[in-house]
């Protein structure tokens, strides 16, 4: 990063929205020329009459180091005392005379809550040591490789003895271990951007380009995603540019107007972002490539994403609402998604944006140029709510709810999906995972496995929150951390291990990740099975053939016969019954050869033993 007063061109550039690193100039930044020593600092603030820095440098004194104001409402100051560590504000004098103390909308690390102040900080001090991570032909073409994410609240996957949260030092020695001993790909972390209220989960932010302190300071945070890459752990991080919370130091009526701000959201009570504003677009296209470019996170999963599409996302009740050509489509956020996805994805080819998207938008993970809207994947909602919908069920309902399991793939391939079972789930009166299944405690074990094994198996790539590893028993609370003394119980370390076990067949077969967005993938065996709500399917690329059978009621079978299409040896790789899983072990396959039997429209077939309420998956060996 450039330390120098802004330009009149760079001014321009963000004034007209394409000043695309304007991190490097606005905010708070350390001289390094020896001769003029201190800290510039830059806000645009176009409807204020005065500002001025108040900060430990000059002991707060509002009057002290006022500001000049360029053209196109930038204000700029150097002030040769201030250093880093030094925390500041802007005292902003609105036209009608009010005073605002402000955080920087573009600083680098802020005070912990609740303390609201901006901190100097310098991000060129630190140097990254994953050049060859990020040299690693292997990141090439993420589409093709497996993605099984572990989604993390850091404020709550572990407590310390007093209650405060883990710092990312702390994190760093044991979530990462954690992570690749239990055999996850990547790692997903809820809002890191600096905010008010640890109960918003990070999603309500007031600094967008400060992570948050609460766990240290940025250059902890970027040797944490250094160790990452060092084990070849990938790292996305939750974004939320559509909307930002209401507290006083942050960005809502920043200057005594509705600056970067267009309305309240209702359901939220925050401020929906402007994007017809070409600086706050500006802005939020700076701060997405930012994160990727500063902290090199190897991902963005974009939050909310319906609520930035449709312009009555939060007005049921109101007048309704329309854009130019009389559509309900928000076109200026919808310019700024295909935007901030086509610069990233130019400039960092291997990055991975996400999208939340809950509706049938179209073409949610096609490029801008063919009509999308330049995501590389899409949670696949419409899977989970039917899936978590399907395993509450009654077992003598499940029959007339088979279409719920076997729907999403009349769809599976018209996007590239991630099958979520994420924080949203688990929260709010929900029920854990585990708590959702039907039953007593041991069917909701095994059908637990069983749901397991169908999310690892279908089409898509794979999300779990942190906790459904172990099947913790009571739903999420931010304000805790996670049960692990379940883990002396036996159920809860078995469903651990299996979880583990799990993970790694999927990382060690490419017919579960490789294809995941072709037909040629996925083949129905038996579909239609719904008396006993049993399915039966393959995924398979060249060399690599496997045969899922999945058992959704608590009657087993010793011998069930199932169609393949391919005859040859099939091993069993793995099977939810295991005693060492918590199961039964009375339904272990030995290595199974078909028979030229025909059977459901298949050549081939074979009998299998079917445990109840359970998965097993087998490998062709040919």
């Amino acid at each position: 990063m450039t330390t120098n007063i802004i330009s009149q061109e760079e001014a321009t550039l963000f004034r007209e929205g394409r000043f695309y690193n304007s991190y490097s100039k606005f905010g708070a930044h350390l001289s390094k020329d020896p001769k003029n020593e201190g800290v510039y600092f830059t806000v645009w603030a176009p409807n204020a009459s005065a500002i001025s820095v108040e900060g430990d440098f000059n002991d707060w004194d509002g009057t002290a180091d006022c500001m000049e104001m360029l053209a196109g409402g930038i204000w700029s100051k150097v002030i040769p005392n201030a250093k880093e560590g030094d925390a500041y504000k802007y005292l902003i004098t609105t036209k009608k005379g009010d005073l605002l103390h402000k955080g920087d909308p573009f600083a680098f690390f802020s005070e912990v809550r609740p303390k609201t102040a901006s901190i100097i900080f310098d991000l060129d001090q630190y140097e990254w040591k994953d050049e060859n991570y990020q040299k690693n032909p292997e990141r090439n073409n993420h589409l093709k490789r497996p993605m099984n994410i572990y989604e993390v609240n850091l404020t709550s996957w572990k407590k310390n003895p007093d209650g405060s949260c883990y710092s990312y030092s702390q994190l760093k020695e044991e979530l990462i271990p954690y992570v690749l001993e239990m055999g996850y790909t990547h790692i997903e972390l809820m809002p890191l951007t600096e905010h008010p209220f640890d109960g918003s989960w990070g999603y309500q932010a007031t600094g967008y380009f400060s992570a948050t302190s609460r766990f240290g300071n940025p250059d902890e945070l970027r040797n944490f995603i250094d160790a990452c890459h060092n084990v070849e752990i990938s790292v996305i991080m939750d974004w939320v540019p559509g909307h930002f919370c209401m507290d006083a130091h942050g960005l809502g009526q920043f200057d005594g107007s509705p600056l970067y701000e267009a309305e309240i959201h209702k359901h939220w009570g925050t401020y929906k972002t402007n994007f017809k504003k070409k600086e706050v677009f500006n802005y939020f296209l700076s701060n997405g490539i930012f994160w990727i470019e500063q902290f090199h996170f190897d991902g963005i999963r974009v939050d909310g994403v319906t609520s930035m599409l449709y312009l009555n996302f939060d007005s049921e009740h109101d007048a309704f609402k329309t854009n130019i050509y009389g559509g309900r489509e928000n076109i200026e956020a919808i310019e700024f998604i295909r935007k901030v996805n086509s610069l990233i994805l130019e400039n960092f080819p291997n990055a991975m944006m996400i999208a939340e998207e809950s509706t049938a938008w179209a073409n949610v993970t096609k490029p801008p140029y063919d009509g999308g809207l330049g995501f590389n994947y899409k949670w696949n909602m419409g899977w989970m709510n039917d899936t978590l919908k399907y395993i509450e069920l009654p077992f003598d309902k499940r029959k007339y709810n088979h279409h719920l399991l076997t729907f999403s793939l009349a769809y599976a391939f018209s996007e590239n999906f991630i099958l979520p079972i994420s924080h949203d789930e688990v929260v709010h009166g929900k029920k854990s995972l585990i708590d959702k299944m039907y039953g007593d405690n041991y069917n909701k074990f095994s059908g637990n496995r069983s749901l397991a094994i169908y999310q690892i198996t279908q089409p898509g790539k794979k999300l779990n929150f942190m906790g459904n590893e172990f099947a913790q028993y009571i739903e999420w609370k931010y304000e805790e951390g996670l049960e692990w003394f379940m883990l002396d119980y036996p159920l809860h370390k078995q469903f651990q291990q299996f979880t583990k076990e799990l993970n790694w067949i999927y990382r060690e077969n490419n017919a579960l990740y490789e294809n995941d967005s072709s037909f040629d993938s996925f083949d129905w065996l038996d579909v239609n099975n719904t008396n006993q709500s049993i399915l039966v399917y393959q995924r398979k690329v060249k060399g690599n053939t496997l045969v899922v059978a999945i058992n959704f009621k608590p009657e087993g079978y010793q011998d069930y016969r199932i169609p393949i299409s391919k005859k040859g040896n099939y091993t069993e790789l793995i099977n939810s019954d295991r005693i060492d899983f918590g199961g039964e072990g009375y339904f272990r396959n030995e290595d199974i050869k078909t028979e030229a039997v025909h059977y459901n429209g298949k050549k081939y077939s074979m009998k299998i033993k079917l445990p109840p309420l359970a998965g097993v998956i087998f490998k062709l060996v040919e």
